[in-house]
């Protein structure tokens, strides 16, 4: 029969030894794991676009400045250089990326099954698209939001001076409440003309029919070169909604993941040290070690991404940095004029930064 003491010191190497099989099994279990991620990321979209050649992107036929392709077959705009500059550090070719136009009903179901490896096509960020669709965000190309447009002659320099006013608006979509929870949190007086179409909004506003005119920045920006004289209408610094668009990957593959994003990060790092299509070779030499990382002439970053030291120097050099692409299919340089604002770098007051490169 066993003593007290000798039963007790049993009860002790039992429960020491359970303890070490459960460790055994959670070790085990995280290898499994481990295992399985690699497995995933192995089976990567990477190797599936290096065996195909190029680049599948998912797009829209429009509008101007994100998406457009012309009557010879030729794509344009911000997403579609967003992709081009994917392309040059895959392949060393901005030109191996084929574009496939997506209706928004079908955009997110075609980057699901594998029709297109990247979704550059304008969709909003939001909670639930990141975490019920089978997608990822990568991160924002472009901050858009409702904001309003008025006539330079009135001399309105601020949304707070539009107390009492009208504003045109479409009626269908979250613009109305937009309005009404902006102006009604500052106590502030607004009449709505609402039309059917945006077609009818517009024309509401060109025959002064109201002080202002209220959609998206990259709708209104459009619609300006469609007026009579489009430097009369200007925007009001305000913005009254956030709407981060940018480009989506399936959930399945971390490493096309951070291949997405970081292309992204590097062309804003290029632009915040002054680094251009033109003088990419020369910044090589920089004595910034960031950007000699960056560009690949000091470490290997690239072998992170499973990308040759040159993928961000390729991109840059063929695409340009960020600040360039936006200029010439959004800013000064383009049809559009839109004003950086909101979209400029953190260190102009804007909310575009990236990482540091280490």
């Amino acid at each position: 029969m066993l003593s007290v003491r000798t039963f007790a010191n049993l009860i002790v190497m039992i429960s020491l030894a359970v303890k070490t099989v459960r460790r055994v099994i959670g070790a085990v279990a995280g290898v499994l794991l481990t295992l399985g991620a690699s497995a995933t990321a192995e089976a990567a979209t990477l190797d599936d676009v290096r065996s195909r050649g190029h680049l599948l992107c998912g797009v829209a036929d429009g509008p101007l400045g994100f998406s457009h392709v012309d009557e010879q077959g030729r794509w344009s705009g911000l997403e579609v250089d967003f992709c081009a500059a994917v392309a040059a550090a895959i392949f060393g070719d901005k030109s191996a990326v084929k574009f496939r136009s997506l209706p928004a009903a079908e955009r997110f179901a075609a980057l699901r099954s594998g029709d297109v490896d990247l979704l550059a096509r304008s969709a909003t960020w939001t909670l639930s698209r990141d975490m019920d669709l089978g997608i990822k965000f990568v991160d924002t190309l472009f901050y858009d939001g409702q904001a309003m447009m008025v006539r330079r002659s009135q001399g309105i320099t601020s949304v707070l001076e539009l107390s009492g006013a009208s504003i045109c608006l479409l009626a269908n979509g979250p613009a109305q409440q937009n309005v009404r929870e902006f102006f009604g949190h500052r106590g502030m007086r607004f009449t709505l003309v609402a039309s059917d179409s945006w077609d009818q909004a517009v024309q509401g506003y060109a025959n002064k029919r109201c002080m202002a005119l209220s959609a998206d920045m990259s709708t209104l920006a459009l619609t300006r070169t469609t007026l009579p004289d489009p430097d009369e209408h200007q925007f009001l610094p305000e913005v009254l909604s956030k709407e981060p668009r940018g480009p989506a990957v399936r959930q399945d593959d971390p490493q096309w993941f951070g291949i997405i994003r970081w292309v992204l990060f590097a062309l804003l790092t290029a632009e915040e040290y002054g680094i251009t299509s033109s003088n990419v070779e020369s910044a090589k030499a920089s004595n910034f070690v960031e950007v000699r990382r960056l560009l690949g002439t000091e470490g290997d970053l690239g072998a992170s991404l499973g990308l040759s030291r040159t993928w961000a120097y390729d991109a840059i050099q063929q695409v340009g940095n960020y600040g360039e692409i936006f200029e010439r299919n959004l800013g000064k340089n383009s049809a559009l004029k839109l004003e950086r604002q909101i979209n400029n770098l953190w260190s102009q007051g804007g909310l575009m930064q990236a990482p540091p490169f280490r």
